[in-house]
């Protein structure tokens, strides 16, 4: 595995990956569990922040210790899948700003299409998290990255929590600069451009639409 894609084998992410999976799991159950796990992946897709020295005095003694230096993130749900996992983002870094985007697939060019994008101001200074449960084919990862680039963002992570061999292909290849995160990477695609295993549409399955 080539060093910017990072496969999360940690044993929390397995288990809560295997409830997301189980189609017995309610709408209740796996919306929770989407936003635990998109938490887990949070604190290693975020693990390179830098440090600075600071000061601070204890009960005990002065002493030099590290916090963040301030630098500025943002997340960035495509809808509407990846809306289920920004709570759980936020829940680590309440601080971070949130940016939509809205992709539809073109039914004639099978190409995606930006129907909805509204960023943060400051978007250009920021490092940003795109968010998206399932990197399928990689067309609207891929799209939703240039989109991110058009607005002069320098640092870009994806964060997905199932991939498959196909589209994680597909970022590589469009996007070589982007870390790619995700707890698991599956089989391959079927006819219909599921996941396989996978665990069905994520986002019916988030927000109990089918």
């Amino acid at each position: 595995m080539d060093e910017m894609v990072h496969v999360l084998d940690h044993p929390l992410l397995q288990h809560k990956l295997s409830i997301l999976r189980d189609e017995r799991t309610g709408v209740k159950d796996f919306r929770a569990v989407v936003s635990e796990i998109a938490t887990l992946m949070c604190y290693e897709a975020t693990r390179d922040l830098p440090l600075e020295d600071v000061i601070i005095k204890t009960p005990v003694a002065t002493g030099t210790f590290k916090a963040l230096t301030g630098k500025k993130l943002a997340i960035v749900p495509i809808l509407r899948a990846g809306l289920g996992m920004v709570d759980g983002i936020l829940t680590l870094i309440p601080s971070a700003k949130v940016g939509h985007i809205g992709l539809y697939r073109d039914p004639e060019t099978l190409e995606p299409v930006e129907y909805y994008c509204k960023m943060p101001s400051d978007i250009s200074e920021r490092d940003v998290i795109i968010l998206d449960p399932m990197l399928a084919t990689g067309g609207s990862a891929s799209a939703a990255i240039q989109f991110i680039k058009n607005y002069e963002v320098k640092h870009i992570k994806l964060m997905n929590i199932i991939g498959a061999p196909e589209g994680l292909a597909r970022v590589r290849h469009d996007h070589p600069d982007v870390e790619v995160y995700c707890a698991a990477l599956d089989e391959k695609l079927n006819e219909h451009g599921y996941i396989v295993p996978g665990l069905g549409d994520a986002g019916d399955r988030i927000f109990g639409t089918k």
